[in-house]
């Protein structure tokens, strides 16, 4: 079709008559003149809309923090490809939720204007923002939903890193934030029949770590199991080897960043700075980063005599994935207890990984992401005292809060890891996955992108002078441990 003239030209046609028609209906409040009624409630109400609205940029905030830890892991012949790759999938990704991701999501909901219509398994208004959606408060609550799809969508990015194709993980962000995540967060935030379950008071999941983190997880668990491992992860023998990065004060930083920037997304998830419950949820958020990064501290110490800074940043953030479901429904004592035990998960999941699946994940993102996400849902049915939201767990009683969560637990690694296997199955047979292992020994950043990170440090490649012949005989060596 793309090489037909006349069907381009009307494909750009229809697609230009969709944004007029879209465009042109407007009932909501565009300029907040209705939204604004008097100077108590309106005060009330920009108190609120400011304070929702500086936790989206917080959190977007966070997708720097992604960047500076994944390629910080990652070596230096791979860091413009994953930055290129860390920035294109909030911008593709953010298009995409406009266009279709957020009315799949949110439609029928009925939150903010617009959103009247759809399901409890797919909503259908919104697109475009348009209509009855072109609202203040629709706005609003639309900026702090993109940037939690574009932070699901860029934890793919480091678990694939340094051997996908850029163009394969670009079809992938639009499509992961467009549909997979939509749908899924449709089930649990948008009034879906997950939030409606008939037990405890329905699914829930305070600021995602199903929604968010399990989704980006388990989707980066199917891409890179069928990716396959970087040329020298594994042994002849299937022992892995350890390949380290080369920047371990990057990693470092972004942690910093990313724990700066949950404070948007754990707190902020009231939508509204007039609950007051915004408090607990940001000591709850804090101690669980602490404790599982204290704990991988201190096992690592004590098993090692060594302590691995690094690791223990994948400690903090196994601690904020884990509390970020429950974080507004239990006591402080728990959030730590939350947090240890993410620390346990994120070492042993990253060895399960490795010595189990023999899949290569170079930051750790599925055990961080994938498994505390589940971890988090799981939080809620046992540690949730009922202090907030009629949410009530085992501690307190209370045995049906986590028979929902348990469905949810299982409903969302069978959604994301199914739809992520088809979506990069579909994508490797059209385009491919997976770049040459020559592009892969010299680097992603000369061979996608032409440059280096750090150009006064680039020298000859490794597949460099090397006959036709030769380049299987690398490869082995490679497999072996050898270092390029």
């Amino acid at each position: 079709i793309m090489g037909n003239t006349k069907y381009t030209n009307i494909a750009a046609s229809a697609f230009v008559l969709l944004l007029l028609l879209t465009t042109i209906a407007m009932a909501g409040d565009p300029n907040g003149s209705n939204t604004y009624t008097d100077d108590v409630a309106g005060m009330k109400l920009a108190v609120n809309f400011a304070w929702t609205l500086i936790g989206a940029f917080l959190v977007f905030f966070m997708q720097a923090g992604f960047a500076f830890l994944g390629a910080g892991a990652l070596r230096v012949k791979n860091t413009v490809n994953y930055f290129a790759k860390s920035y294109m999938d909030f911008s593709i990704g953010a298009l995409a939720y406009w266009a279709v991701g957020f009315a799949l999501m949110f439609g029928g909901s009925k939150l903010y204007a617009g959103l009247e219509d759809g399901n409890s398994i797919i909503g259908w208004s919104g697109c475009f923002l348009s209509g009855n959606s072109y609202d203040v408060s629709t706005m609003m609550f639309w900026m702090f939903q993109v940037v939690f799809a574009a932070t699901a969508a860029t934890i793919v990015a480091g678990a694939c890193a340094e051997r996908m194709k850029l163009q394969a993980y670009l079809i992938y962000s639009g499509i992961v934030t467009a549909v997979i995540y939509a749908i899924y967060g449709h089930w649990v935030w948008g009034g879906g029949w997950l939030a409606t379950l008939p037990y405890g008071v329905g699914v829930r999941d305070f600021a995602g770590s199903g929604v968010v983190h399990a989704v980006g997880g388990m989707v980066a668990l199917a891409g890179i199991y069928l990716l396959g491992p970087r040329i020298g992860k594994f042994n002849k023998d299937g022992v892995p080897n350890a390949i380290p990065g080369h920047d371990v004060p990057m990693i470092v930083m972004g942690t910093f960043f990313l724990f700066f920037g949950w404070f948007g997304f754990n707190p902020a998830s009231t939508l509204a700075a007039t609950d007051l419950r915004i408090s607990v949820i940001a000591v709850n958020t804090f101690l669980a980063g602490a404790a599982g990064a204290t704990l991988v501290c201190y096992y690592t110490f004590f098993k090692t005599k060594k302590v691995d800074i690094a690791l223990t940043c994948n400690g903090a953030l196994a601690g904020l994935v884990g509390i970020t479901a429950s974080c507004a429904y239990v006591p402080t004592w728990a959030a730590v207890v939350i947090g240890v035990v993410s620390g346990f998960i994120v070492m042993y999941g990253i060895k399960f990984n490795d010595w189990v699946l023999k899949v290569d994940d170079p930051v750790g993102a599925v055990a961080v992401h994938g498994y505390n996400g589940l971890w988090g849902l799981l939080t809620v049915g046992i540690f949730a005292d009922g202090t907030y939201g009629g949410v009530s767990g085992l501690i307190v009683g209370n045995t049906s809060q986590i028979i929902a969560q348990l469905i949810d637990m299982v409903v969302v690694v069978v959604w994301a890891f199914g739809t992520g296997y088809i979506l990069f199955y579909i994508i490797k047979k059209i385009v491919g996955l997976r770049v040459s292992p020559e592009e892969e020994l010299t680097g992603l950043d000369l061979g996608e992108h032409g440059y280096s990170a750090y150009p006064e440090f680039v020298i000859a490649g490794p597949m460099d002078g090397l006959r036709e012949g030769q380049i299987s005989d690398n490869l082995e060596c490679s497999t072996e441990g050898a270092r390029t």
